[in-house]
């Protein structure tokens, strides 16, 4: 294929199961269901790490987050770690990041990215030395020539724009900024990254009304509540949320969490139409007849399962994400089984687009099996990995938070042990999966069995268990990651 575009599209915090295309059919989702009608969707993709600036690491490096230095939130990716336009050969393409980036310097071009449109101003204590700090992003430019001003400080904070219209929110900007690079990229190839930060936290949008909270399904683990069996980590998250809910909603009773999810719905929608405006201005173009268009997700989010919100935790709903690939004049939808991990983009986009791959990245191809015919089948399993408390109730200093009701649980030296507790996660393709916690909570599950992980089989299991611990430290020397995981 020769110089193909590349339009990679993420949001933040989308589950998997949000999407038709994974069985949701509540969510009015039509561009993205058109997408998926002519795209191979992956039917298990995982992120490498729960979080938001990790995970993203790995999407844009192919290298784990413990290779790449990006364990943490708000750790900058360093200047010597190449992204996916730095690896291309030769200077043929237009290259642009449109979005939230929260990889460091968030309103500045980097990492081989010519063009750039900024969302976020909250990062800025986080520059690196040098930058402006009063420096404001395009989207908050953009508020200011429609009229606002700043009502909490002196940028637009992410609840104040959850109140405005939708046609100046942060996806209606990015849409716009997006079509417009598009017809203006007729004539050279182009790489175009954009990211939503929706639906990410706080929940909140112009569409808080579209669905109502008694036609909210929840989920089949919601009353799944963390019990002994669970981490500590687990057990303080739950009851963090118990007693002091998220965005102003309380989650002490069910009619809370059903309007939580509604509004979660209603940022998926919205995020659905940019993206449609987005997709349309593709084929209007004709560009979509060279154009790679990848569609997936940085993390989950838990939104109800086990009564737990949001991420930083190895369950399913926090790790698994939607991955739809659309290649030049498909006209189709294929399904691919098994697992794949995000680690496995770069090797797999570049060889797409005919690049010769990096000896230095961490995943592997799957081109043969993304330029096949008919639906298929991979069997690999996937690694996870988990770093430091990174919004865990903490911050990218290591701290924890620390709350009174906290010590009714245990120590808080060992609350801090349970928040930092660097786990590693195997899943299988014969669908066990592996916490090993150097804690010492390990978990084990079998997903073909129980796939809401309600039923922790590692005590009664532990030879299933240390079959896949070696996996774990065979995959550690071919990775350098230094964690030490214990026997048992």
């Amino acid at each position: 294929m020769a110089n193909p575009n590349l339009l990679f599209i993420y949001t933040d915090e989308q589950a998997f199961n949000t999407l038709a295309a994974y069985g949701n059919q509540k969510i009015w989702m039509p561009n993205l269901d058109r997408f998926a009608a002519k795209a191979t969707v992956f039917e298990e993709a995982y992120v490498t790490q729960p979080v938001c600036t990790p995970s993203r690491s790995s999407l844009l490096t192919g290298l784990y987050p413990h290779s790449n230095g990006c364990t943490e939130n708000n750790l900058p990716l360093p200047e010597d770690i190449p992204c996916l336009p730095e690896m291309v050969a030769g200077d043929s393409y237009r290259t642009a990041h449109f979005g939230k980036w929260h990889l460091g310097d968030e309103l500045f071009p980097q990492h081989g990215f010519s063009e750039w449109r900024s969302i976020e101003d909250q990062y800025n204590r986080w520059f690196r030395p040098g930058r402006d700090r009063n420096r404001r992003s395009d989207y908050h430019h953009f508020l200011l020539a429609h009229g606002y001003k700043p009502k909490e400080g002196e940028y637009f904070t992410r609840s104040e724009v959850t109140r405005l219209p939708e046609e100046h929110s942060k996806p209606a900007f990015l849409a716009q900024e997006a079509s417009v690079f598009l017809r203006q990229s007729r004539n050279a190839p182009f790489i175009l990254y954009v990211n939503f930060l929706e639906p990410h936290m706080p929940f909140s949008g112009p569409r808080n009304g579209q669905y109502h909270p008694d036609d909210v399904e929840l989920p089949a683990n919601f009353n799944a509540i963390p019990g002994p069996e669970q981490p500590l980590k687990v057990r303080l998250l739950y009851e963090h949320y118990r007693r002091h809910g998220i965005s102003g909603i309380s989650l002490a009773d069910e009619a809370g969490w059903r309007r939580l999810i509604a509004n979660y719905w209603g940022l998926c929608s919205q995020v659905d139409r940019a993206i449609g405006e987005i997709l349309t201005t593709l084929e209007e173009t004709g560009l979509e007849e060279n154009t790679i268009v990848v569609f997936t997700s940085d993390h989950g989010d838990m939104m109800g399962a086990h009564h737990l919100v949001a991420k930083c935790v190895m369950y399913q709903e926090a790790v698994r994400v939607p991955l739809m690939i659309r290649l030049p004049k498909q006209q189709r939808q294929r399904r691919i089984r098994g697992r794949v991990s995000q680690i496995d983009l770069v090797p797999t986009l570049l060889e797409i687009m005919g690049q010769p791959l990096p000896s230095r990245l961490q995943g592997e191809s799957f081109a043969d099996l993304l330029q096949g015919s008919g639906d298929a089948e991979i069997e690999r399993p996937v690694v996870i990995e988990w770093n430091g408390p990174n919004n865990g109730l903490g911050d990218v200093s290591g701290r924890v938070r620390e709350a009174p009701w906290m010590r009714e649980f245990a120590p808080y030296e060992e609350i801090i042990q349970a928040f930092t507790d660097p786990v590693r996660t195997v899943i299988t393709p014969d669908h066990w999966k592996f916490n090993c916690s150097p804690r010492g909570e390990h978990e084990l599950y079998n997903l073909a069995a129980d796939p809401g992980e309600c039923h922790n089989l590692f005590d009664s299991h532990r030879d299933i268990a240390r079959e896949l611990l070696q996996f774990l430290r065979q995959w550690q020397r071919q990775t350098g990651d230094r964690v030490k995981l214990p026997d048992f």
